[in-house]
């Protein structure tokens, strides 16, 4: 098992003290760290010969997972390596990142969850959402497929 070390700038925001603006700060957390995950991951992938990685989630009726994770190289699909990647975290109720070593595919997970959040909050809730989220190695880009899902009703009334 490989390990991966990378430096990041501290935050030094402080908690704030009314609990309202938790929320917003622990957005605002994870925003400053996004960018360096994001690179962590694509830095892992490519040193594992991953071209592509693809993940899907489901979510409906309060619920929502992530289903399946998986890799390409060149020469056709791969597990993902086994490294650990040392990186910052946002913790709920914290004012500075936590360090935390996570596999790849945990940190895969927790940028999808973190994307979803800030694009679709509430993907899982109702009838719910679907799609897949692309990780190009080559362009360092990830692009989200989002599905959300819906009861139409349309009502009408005669009168003779």
């Amino acid at each position: 098992m490989s390990h991966i070390d990378v430096v990041y700038p501290r935050n030094p925001a402080c908690l704030p003290s009314a609990p309202e603006d938790i929320p917003v700060a622990h957005d605002n957390l994870e925003a400053s760290i996004r960018d360096a995950n994001k690179a962590t991951v694509f830095n892992a992938l490519a040193l594992a010969g991953i071209t592509r990685a693809v993940v899907s989630f489901d979510g409906y009726g309060d619920s929502g997972q992530i289903e399946n994770i998986e890799a390409e190289t060149a020469d056709g699909p791969i597990d993902l390596p086994d490294a650990r990647l040392h990186v910052l975290v946002a913790e709920w109720g914290q004012a500075l990142p936590v360090e935390q070593d996570l596999s790849i595919a945990d940190l895969i997970e927790r940028l999808v969850y973190d994307y979803l959040g800030t694009t679709h909050p509430g993907w899982q809730d109702g009838e719910g959402a679907y799609g897949e989220f692309v990780f190009d190695v080559a362009t360092g880009t990830i692009t989200l497929d989002h599905n959300d899902r819906y009861i139409d009703s349309e009502h009408s009334t005669h009168e003779f």
